[in-house]
């Protein structure tokens, strides 16, 4: 009996050695993740789609095509990054609650959603300004053109900024601050900008508050410290020492209760 107990706790140290590197990794990746959506998201609606999202005569001038295909392009690496978040997260969130944690990779893949309907409809307006621009008929262009940039408006405001309010501020804030797999009080950042977003969000929908404006800038601060820290935290320290790391629950508020233990026969 000594000896078979001696030889498991030899055992033991190997396997949470291999556990510890597991968890790790996937914390690292998924920070790395977090941080790319910034890299790619931030050129791109600020720098490289203002030709065409604030020219309104840009279809029949004379473009600057490259730099609309190049944010088109990181913004497809931003699509990327966030499904590629939420499914190297999801094998750690689903033992705190696998129906948020599915929730939240849905919510990143409708986000996701929006943005790829917001790069068609600017790719669209690159494509009939180089097939059709010069051809006549400028009027019904601009007024095309027009309607194609408000469709990207529109899915940046319902993804980027609505649904990220329920995906990566309430549903990931929750499950972070539930599980402690980072600091209570940086999970608590996703908690009020979730909300926050989705309010200013929804003022602008009903024409309360302007697209960009300060109000709406301002209830987007939270959110984006949240989302910023949580990558760079995740890629500097790892998760925390969490219950649902070790396979139990039941600990630092988890949602499910461990297991009963088989207690052995004497």
């Amino acid at each position: 009996m000594r000896q078979l107990t001696s030889q498991s706790c030899l055992a033991d140290p190997p396997t949470k050695r291999v556990q510890v590197s597991s968890t790790r990794k996937t914390a690292f990746i998924a920070g790395a993740l977090f941080v790319i959506t910034f890299i790619t998201s931030i050129p791109a609606a600020l720098l490289l789609y203002t030709p065409v999202l604030d020219h309104t005569n840009y279809i029949v001038g004379g473009g600057a095509d490259t730099r609309v295909a190049l944010g088109a392009l990181l913004e497809v690496l931003l699509i990327v990054a966030n499904v590629g978040s939420a499914v190297v997260l999801f094998p750690v969130l689903k033992r705190q609650n696998e129906s948020l944690a599915l929730g939240y990779v849905t919510a990143r893949i409708i986000e996701s959603t929006f943005i790829a309907i917001g790069i068609v409809s600017l790719l669209a307006i690159v494509t009939l300004r180089r097939d059709v621009g010069g051809t006549g008929g400028a009027g019904s262009l601009v007024n095309l053109g027009r309607s194609l940039v408000a469709v990207h408006d529109w899915t940046f405001l319902l993804g980027p900024g609505w649904i990220v309010g329920i995906g990566n501020g309430l549903i990931l804030g929750y499950l972070m601050y539930r599980s402690s797999l980072v600091p209570r009080g940086m999970a608590m950042l996703g908690l009020i900008g979730g909300p926050l977003i989705i309010v200013s969000g929804t003022a602008v929908l009903f024409n309360v508050i302007q697209p960009g404006s300060a109000t709406q800038f301002i209830a987007t601060i939270p959110e984006f410290i949240w989302e910023l820290s949580l990558g760079i935290y995740l890629m500097v320290k790892g998760f925390k020492p969490s219950p649902i790391l070790s396979g139990t629950t039941g600990y630092a508020g988890a949602d499910e209760r461990p297991p009963a233990l088989a207690v052995p026969d004497r």
